[in-house]
């Protein structure tokens, strides 16, 4: 593979979970100084950065702790899809040669409960709040209900993708949920919109992460730099007639998932095929998603799913170990920053830094996706 023209040369995160007294752009801020720390470089060397939140403030104004030095800083909003489309952004900018040195950061601190959304922001009429259809966990129920009845998958592979999570975060120092729950302990949880139970549902939290990134041609100014290279980064957004989150009417006909325009062009773009991936973090905003979003991204195809989770495949020591850190369902989701913690553990991975959860046989290719309500998906390709 050739070398790609961006880099990413320092991570940075700040543990998930609850955190009383610190705001989400002090997270964000201290995700950013521990990425610059990785790169060895300083707050005043960075050129363009792009960072977003949901409900923790515009991520430009964590300046007046780092360092107010002028520097291009994007806002953005995208949803779950947040910190992936801050990382499209920096991406395009250095690729384009308009920089050198590039940040992005995403930070949440959301409350306890479920996401309180306001259907005029999503460009939907007041009664589809009132009929109770902005409450996210009851459309997840009913897609992946869906889903299970036209491709054979029963309720025992959604406890498998949740067990498998809350193993991989009992190795994980930065996850908030770190007990290992067994699939009969899961099925037997609270149910809270059928199939899915309790533990089949990530957690609104707190939390942040941030990567510095280059251009290929500056790492011969720095002088411990592990890059792991960024091969592409793709933003799509939903078709009509698409099954996406806040989706007021469905057609008899659907369109396919932004996920799916968005990571085929992402392994086009990066010259990388699904079956050449070593690790790969998906969206699992329950349990559902995660089985999903494994075949929209071409890593299996329909209906593959049950045999891949009962066969271990999807294991750390699996042919494709899947959400490596626990995920979503362990982390919880502080929307700015889920997508980037992906990256964050990715590059992890390929650096051979995973400890008790590393990927064994040195891992050379890594692929991300996040998506986001309305409908929008980020996915990445990186390799060593």
């Amino acid at each position: 593979m050739s070398e790609p023209a961006v880099a990413i040369v320092g991570i940075g995160l700040h543990p998930f979970g609850r955190h009383e007294g610190v705001s989400g752009l002090e997270m964000g801020a201290h995700a950013v100084r521990l990425a610059l720390q990785d790169a060895g470089l300083r707050w005043s060397d960075v050129q363009f950065a792009a960072g977003g939140s949901s409900s923790s403030g515009n991520a430009d104004t964590m300046v007046a702790d780092l360092g107010a030095t002028g520097l291009t800083f994007l806002n953005v909003h995208n949803g779950c899809a947040t910190g992936g489309s801050a990382l499209v952004s920096v991406y395009n900018a250095l690729a384009s040669g308009a920089c050198d040195v590039g940040v992005v950061v995403g930070f949440d601190k959301h409350p306890r409960g479920a996401f309180a959304e306001r259907p005029e922001d999503w460009s939907l009429p007041a009664w589809y709040g009132t009929a109770g259809l902005m409450v996210t966990t009851q459309f997840f129920g009913m897609k992946i209900r869906r889903y299970m009845h036209d491709h054979g998958i029963e309720a025992t592979t959604l406890a498998k993708v949740a067990s498998k999570a809350f193993r991989n975060a009992a190795n994980n120092e930065n996850a908030w949920r770190r007990r290992p729950l067994s699939e009969d302990e899961i099925l037997d949880a609270r149910m809270v919109s059928d199939p899915l139970t309790q533990y089949m549902l990530c957690s609104p939290g707190e939390g942040g992460a941030a990567l510095v990134l280059c251009r290929s041609e500056y790492l011969t100014r720095l002088q411990r730099a592990r890059p792991i290279f960024l091969r592409s980064a793709v933003l799509r957004t939903r078709q009509p007639q698409s099954f996406d989150v806040y989706s007021p009417a469905l057609g008899m006909e659907l369109s396919p998932s932004p996920s799916v325009a968005a990571a085929r062009a992402a392994f086009e773009q990066a010259g990388v095929a699904p079956s050449e991936i070593d690790v790969a973090q998906v969206q699992d905003t329950e349990s559902g998603a995660e089985i999903i979003h494994l075949a929209e991204c071409g890593l299996c195809e329909h209906g593959e799913q049950p045999g891949l989770y009962r066969r271990g495949a999807t294991e750390i020591d699996g042919d494709l170990p899947l959400n490596t850190d626990g995920g979503c369902l362990a982390n919880g989701e502080p929307i700015g920053a889920s997508g980037l913690r992906q990256v964050y553990e990715t590059v992890l991975q390929l650096r051979g830094d995973a400890g008790e959860r590393q990927v064994p046989n040195e891992p050379t290719t890594g692929f991300t996706h996040v998506y986001g309500a309305p409908g929008v998906s980020a996915c990445t390709v990186l390799s060593r």
